[in-house]
């Protein structure tokens, strides 16, 4: 069930920060300055340090098959190609690390970075989020669960000991950070020692792996779950779910620091001014209840997450 009650998350991340490192503690990249305290990068003040490409590069958060993606996203790329006046060109993603170094090295100038990767976005490649999906009442975000196939023998988390669990990446929220820590605090099962932890590499490698009987167990976003049992992916009937978290925000949306402030300004437009109605991004996102964008705060709305990141030793060092 969808909620707009992040303070519910805090609460379970507040029992998973005992002992956490103090090297863990969120900060930007020295590359970056943050001086209104808002903890994303600045925009440069030196004009020399701004840029206003003359195509901007899009990217969606890395799905398996990005080419879908590309298709439903194109009617909000042709909007922001008609508020920027900028060519707009989609790039497609395999990985969470591979996103967070297109825009580190300048190569990338708007993007979706998931829940989980988003900390270190802002951290590593001076992401400035600014936007979420949302559904009209403004409610937002999605839960994480653990799923397994029906007859795999595991009714209960507990019983995931000796079983193998899938995760999707390191980076991701509901991917790894938010189960392994909540297994670990909860229930006492640690990877190696008490199941055989597998990466998939994506949230739908994962629900695919547990359907198909590859994965005994795995820990998913259930909003791409959803949209994967609508659009026939996989059946309902597949899949069962033993365990089900607290509420996370979804994908944030922003831009590179170093645009320039008018371009920034007219990207933002973009994203509100989007009319949904009638496009393949409502066909697609209204699955999971998103019909429009919203405003966030990366400050406000990903302090849960940065509690996750703390609750799991996550230093935020960049290469």
């Amino acid at each position: 069930m969808r909620r707009f009650l992040l303070t519910l998350a805090v609460s379970v991340a507040s029992c998973l920060t005992a002992a956490i490192p103090a090297s863990a503690a969120f900060q930007l990249d020295s590359r970056y300055q943050d001086e209104d305290g808002d903890m994303i990068a600045d925009i440069p003040a030196d004009a020399s340090a701004q840029v206003d490409p003359s195509m901007l590069i899009f990217a969606y958060t890395p799905v398996e098959d990005p080419a879908v993606y590309a298709e439903v996203w194109q009617e909000f790329l042709d909007h922001l190609t008609e508020v920027t006046g900028k060519r707009v060109q989609f790039f497609p993603v395999q990985s969470n690390a591979a996103q967070i170094e297109a825009m580190r090295a300048g190569r990338l100038h708007v993007a979706g970075f998931n829940t989980g990767s988003n900390p270190l976005a802002v951290a590593c490649a001076g992401f400035r989020p600014f936007t979420m999906m949302a559904g009209e009442d403004g409610s937002f975000g999605y839960e994480m669960e653990i799923i397994t196939y029906p007859g795999s023998g595991i009714e209960k988390p507990q019983d995931l000991k000796g079983k193998t669990m899938a995760f999707t990446a390191e980076t991701s929220n509901s991917g790894y950070k938010a189960p392994s820590a909540l297994l670990k605090s909860e229930f006492g099962l640690e990877a190696e020692r008490d199941y055989a932890p597998r990466f998939s590499g994506a949230h739908d490698t994962s629900v695919l792996g547990v359907a198909n009987k590859d994965y005994d167990a795995a820990a998913v976003a259930n909003s791409i779950k959803a949209r994967m049992i609508d659009r026939g992916l996989v059946e309902k009937d597949q899949l069962k779910t033993i365990y089900t978290s607290q509420t996370f925000p979804t994908t944030g949306f922003g831009v590179a620091h170093n645009l320039t402030p008018e371009l920034q300004a007219k990207i933002k437009e973009a994203f509100f001014s989007f009319d949904w109605e009638g496009t393949k991004l409502l066909e697609e996102f209204s699955k999971s209840g998103d019909t429009t964008f919203i405003p966030i705060s990366f400050k406000d709305d990903w302090a849960v997450i940065r509690k996750i990141d703390e609750a799991n030793g996550v230093v935020y060092s960049c290469n």
